[in-house]
């Protein structure tokens, strides 16, 4: 599946969800709009001083863009930080990278999990963008064997235009995610 089949079937969307909502307009169907990819490194940079550059590094490597990191907004006594610290690294893609991460998810690294048996529905938010979490970022074909040894998870906000979870869930079931089986 080519980058462009999602942004057809994005366009063709409309057609379906004009019936089931009543669109009257193409511009009142659901977009997407970016995709944003965070790994919390928290409490590691402690540790190791090089930690976020290696999470940086192999985010460059998945997502075809180079991150930035994030700092605390706030000093929080219980989880030892100060605010201005390094606590992740993240990456918003939009345009044709996005829809080519989203195809390299949806048919190269989500079917590479193990034990995958579909996103939960519940990871639609009320406002119509879905969040879904990934435990190993080595189910990433860039990812090389001898890269194996620090292992991180990161979590992917599909951000829409979607005014309600029911329009939002229609128009991710249409684009081709994998919702688990009820």
């Amino acid at each position: 599946m080519k980058n462009t089949n999602i942004q057809e079937i994005e366009k063709t969307s409309f057609a379906v969800m004009s019936k089931e909502f009543g669109y009257k307009n193409v511009m009142a169907s659901p977009k997407l709009v970016k995709i944003s990819v965070s790994v919390a490194t928290g409490t590691a940079i402690k540790r190791d001083r090089k930690f976020n550059e290696l999470v940086m590094d192999r985010l460059a490597k998945i997502t075809g863009q180079k991150p930035t990191i994030r700092k605390a907004k706030k000093a929080v006594a219980s989880f030892k930080t100060r605010q201005g610290d390094p606590i992740g690294v993240a990456v918003t893609l939009r345009g044709k990278r996005m829809y080519g991460f989203l195809d390299k998810v949806l048919n190269v690294s989500l079917p590479r999990t193990k034990d995958f048996r579909g996103l939960n529905r519940t990871s639609v938010d009320a406002i119509g963008n879905m969040t879904f979490g990934i435990k190993e970022h080595t189910i990433f074909p860039e990812i090389k064997d001898e890269e194996l040894k620090d292992v991180f998870g990161m979590a992917i906000t599909l951000g829409t235009t979607a005014k309600t979870k029911e329009e939002a869930t229609r128009f991710f079931e249409l684009i081709g995610i994998p919702f688990k089986k009820a």
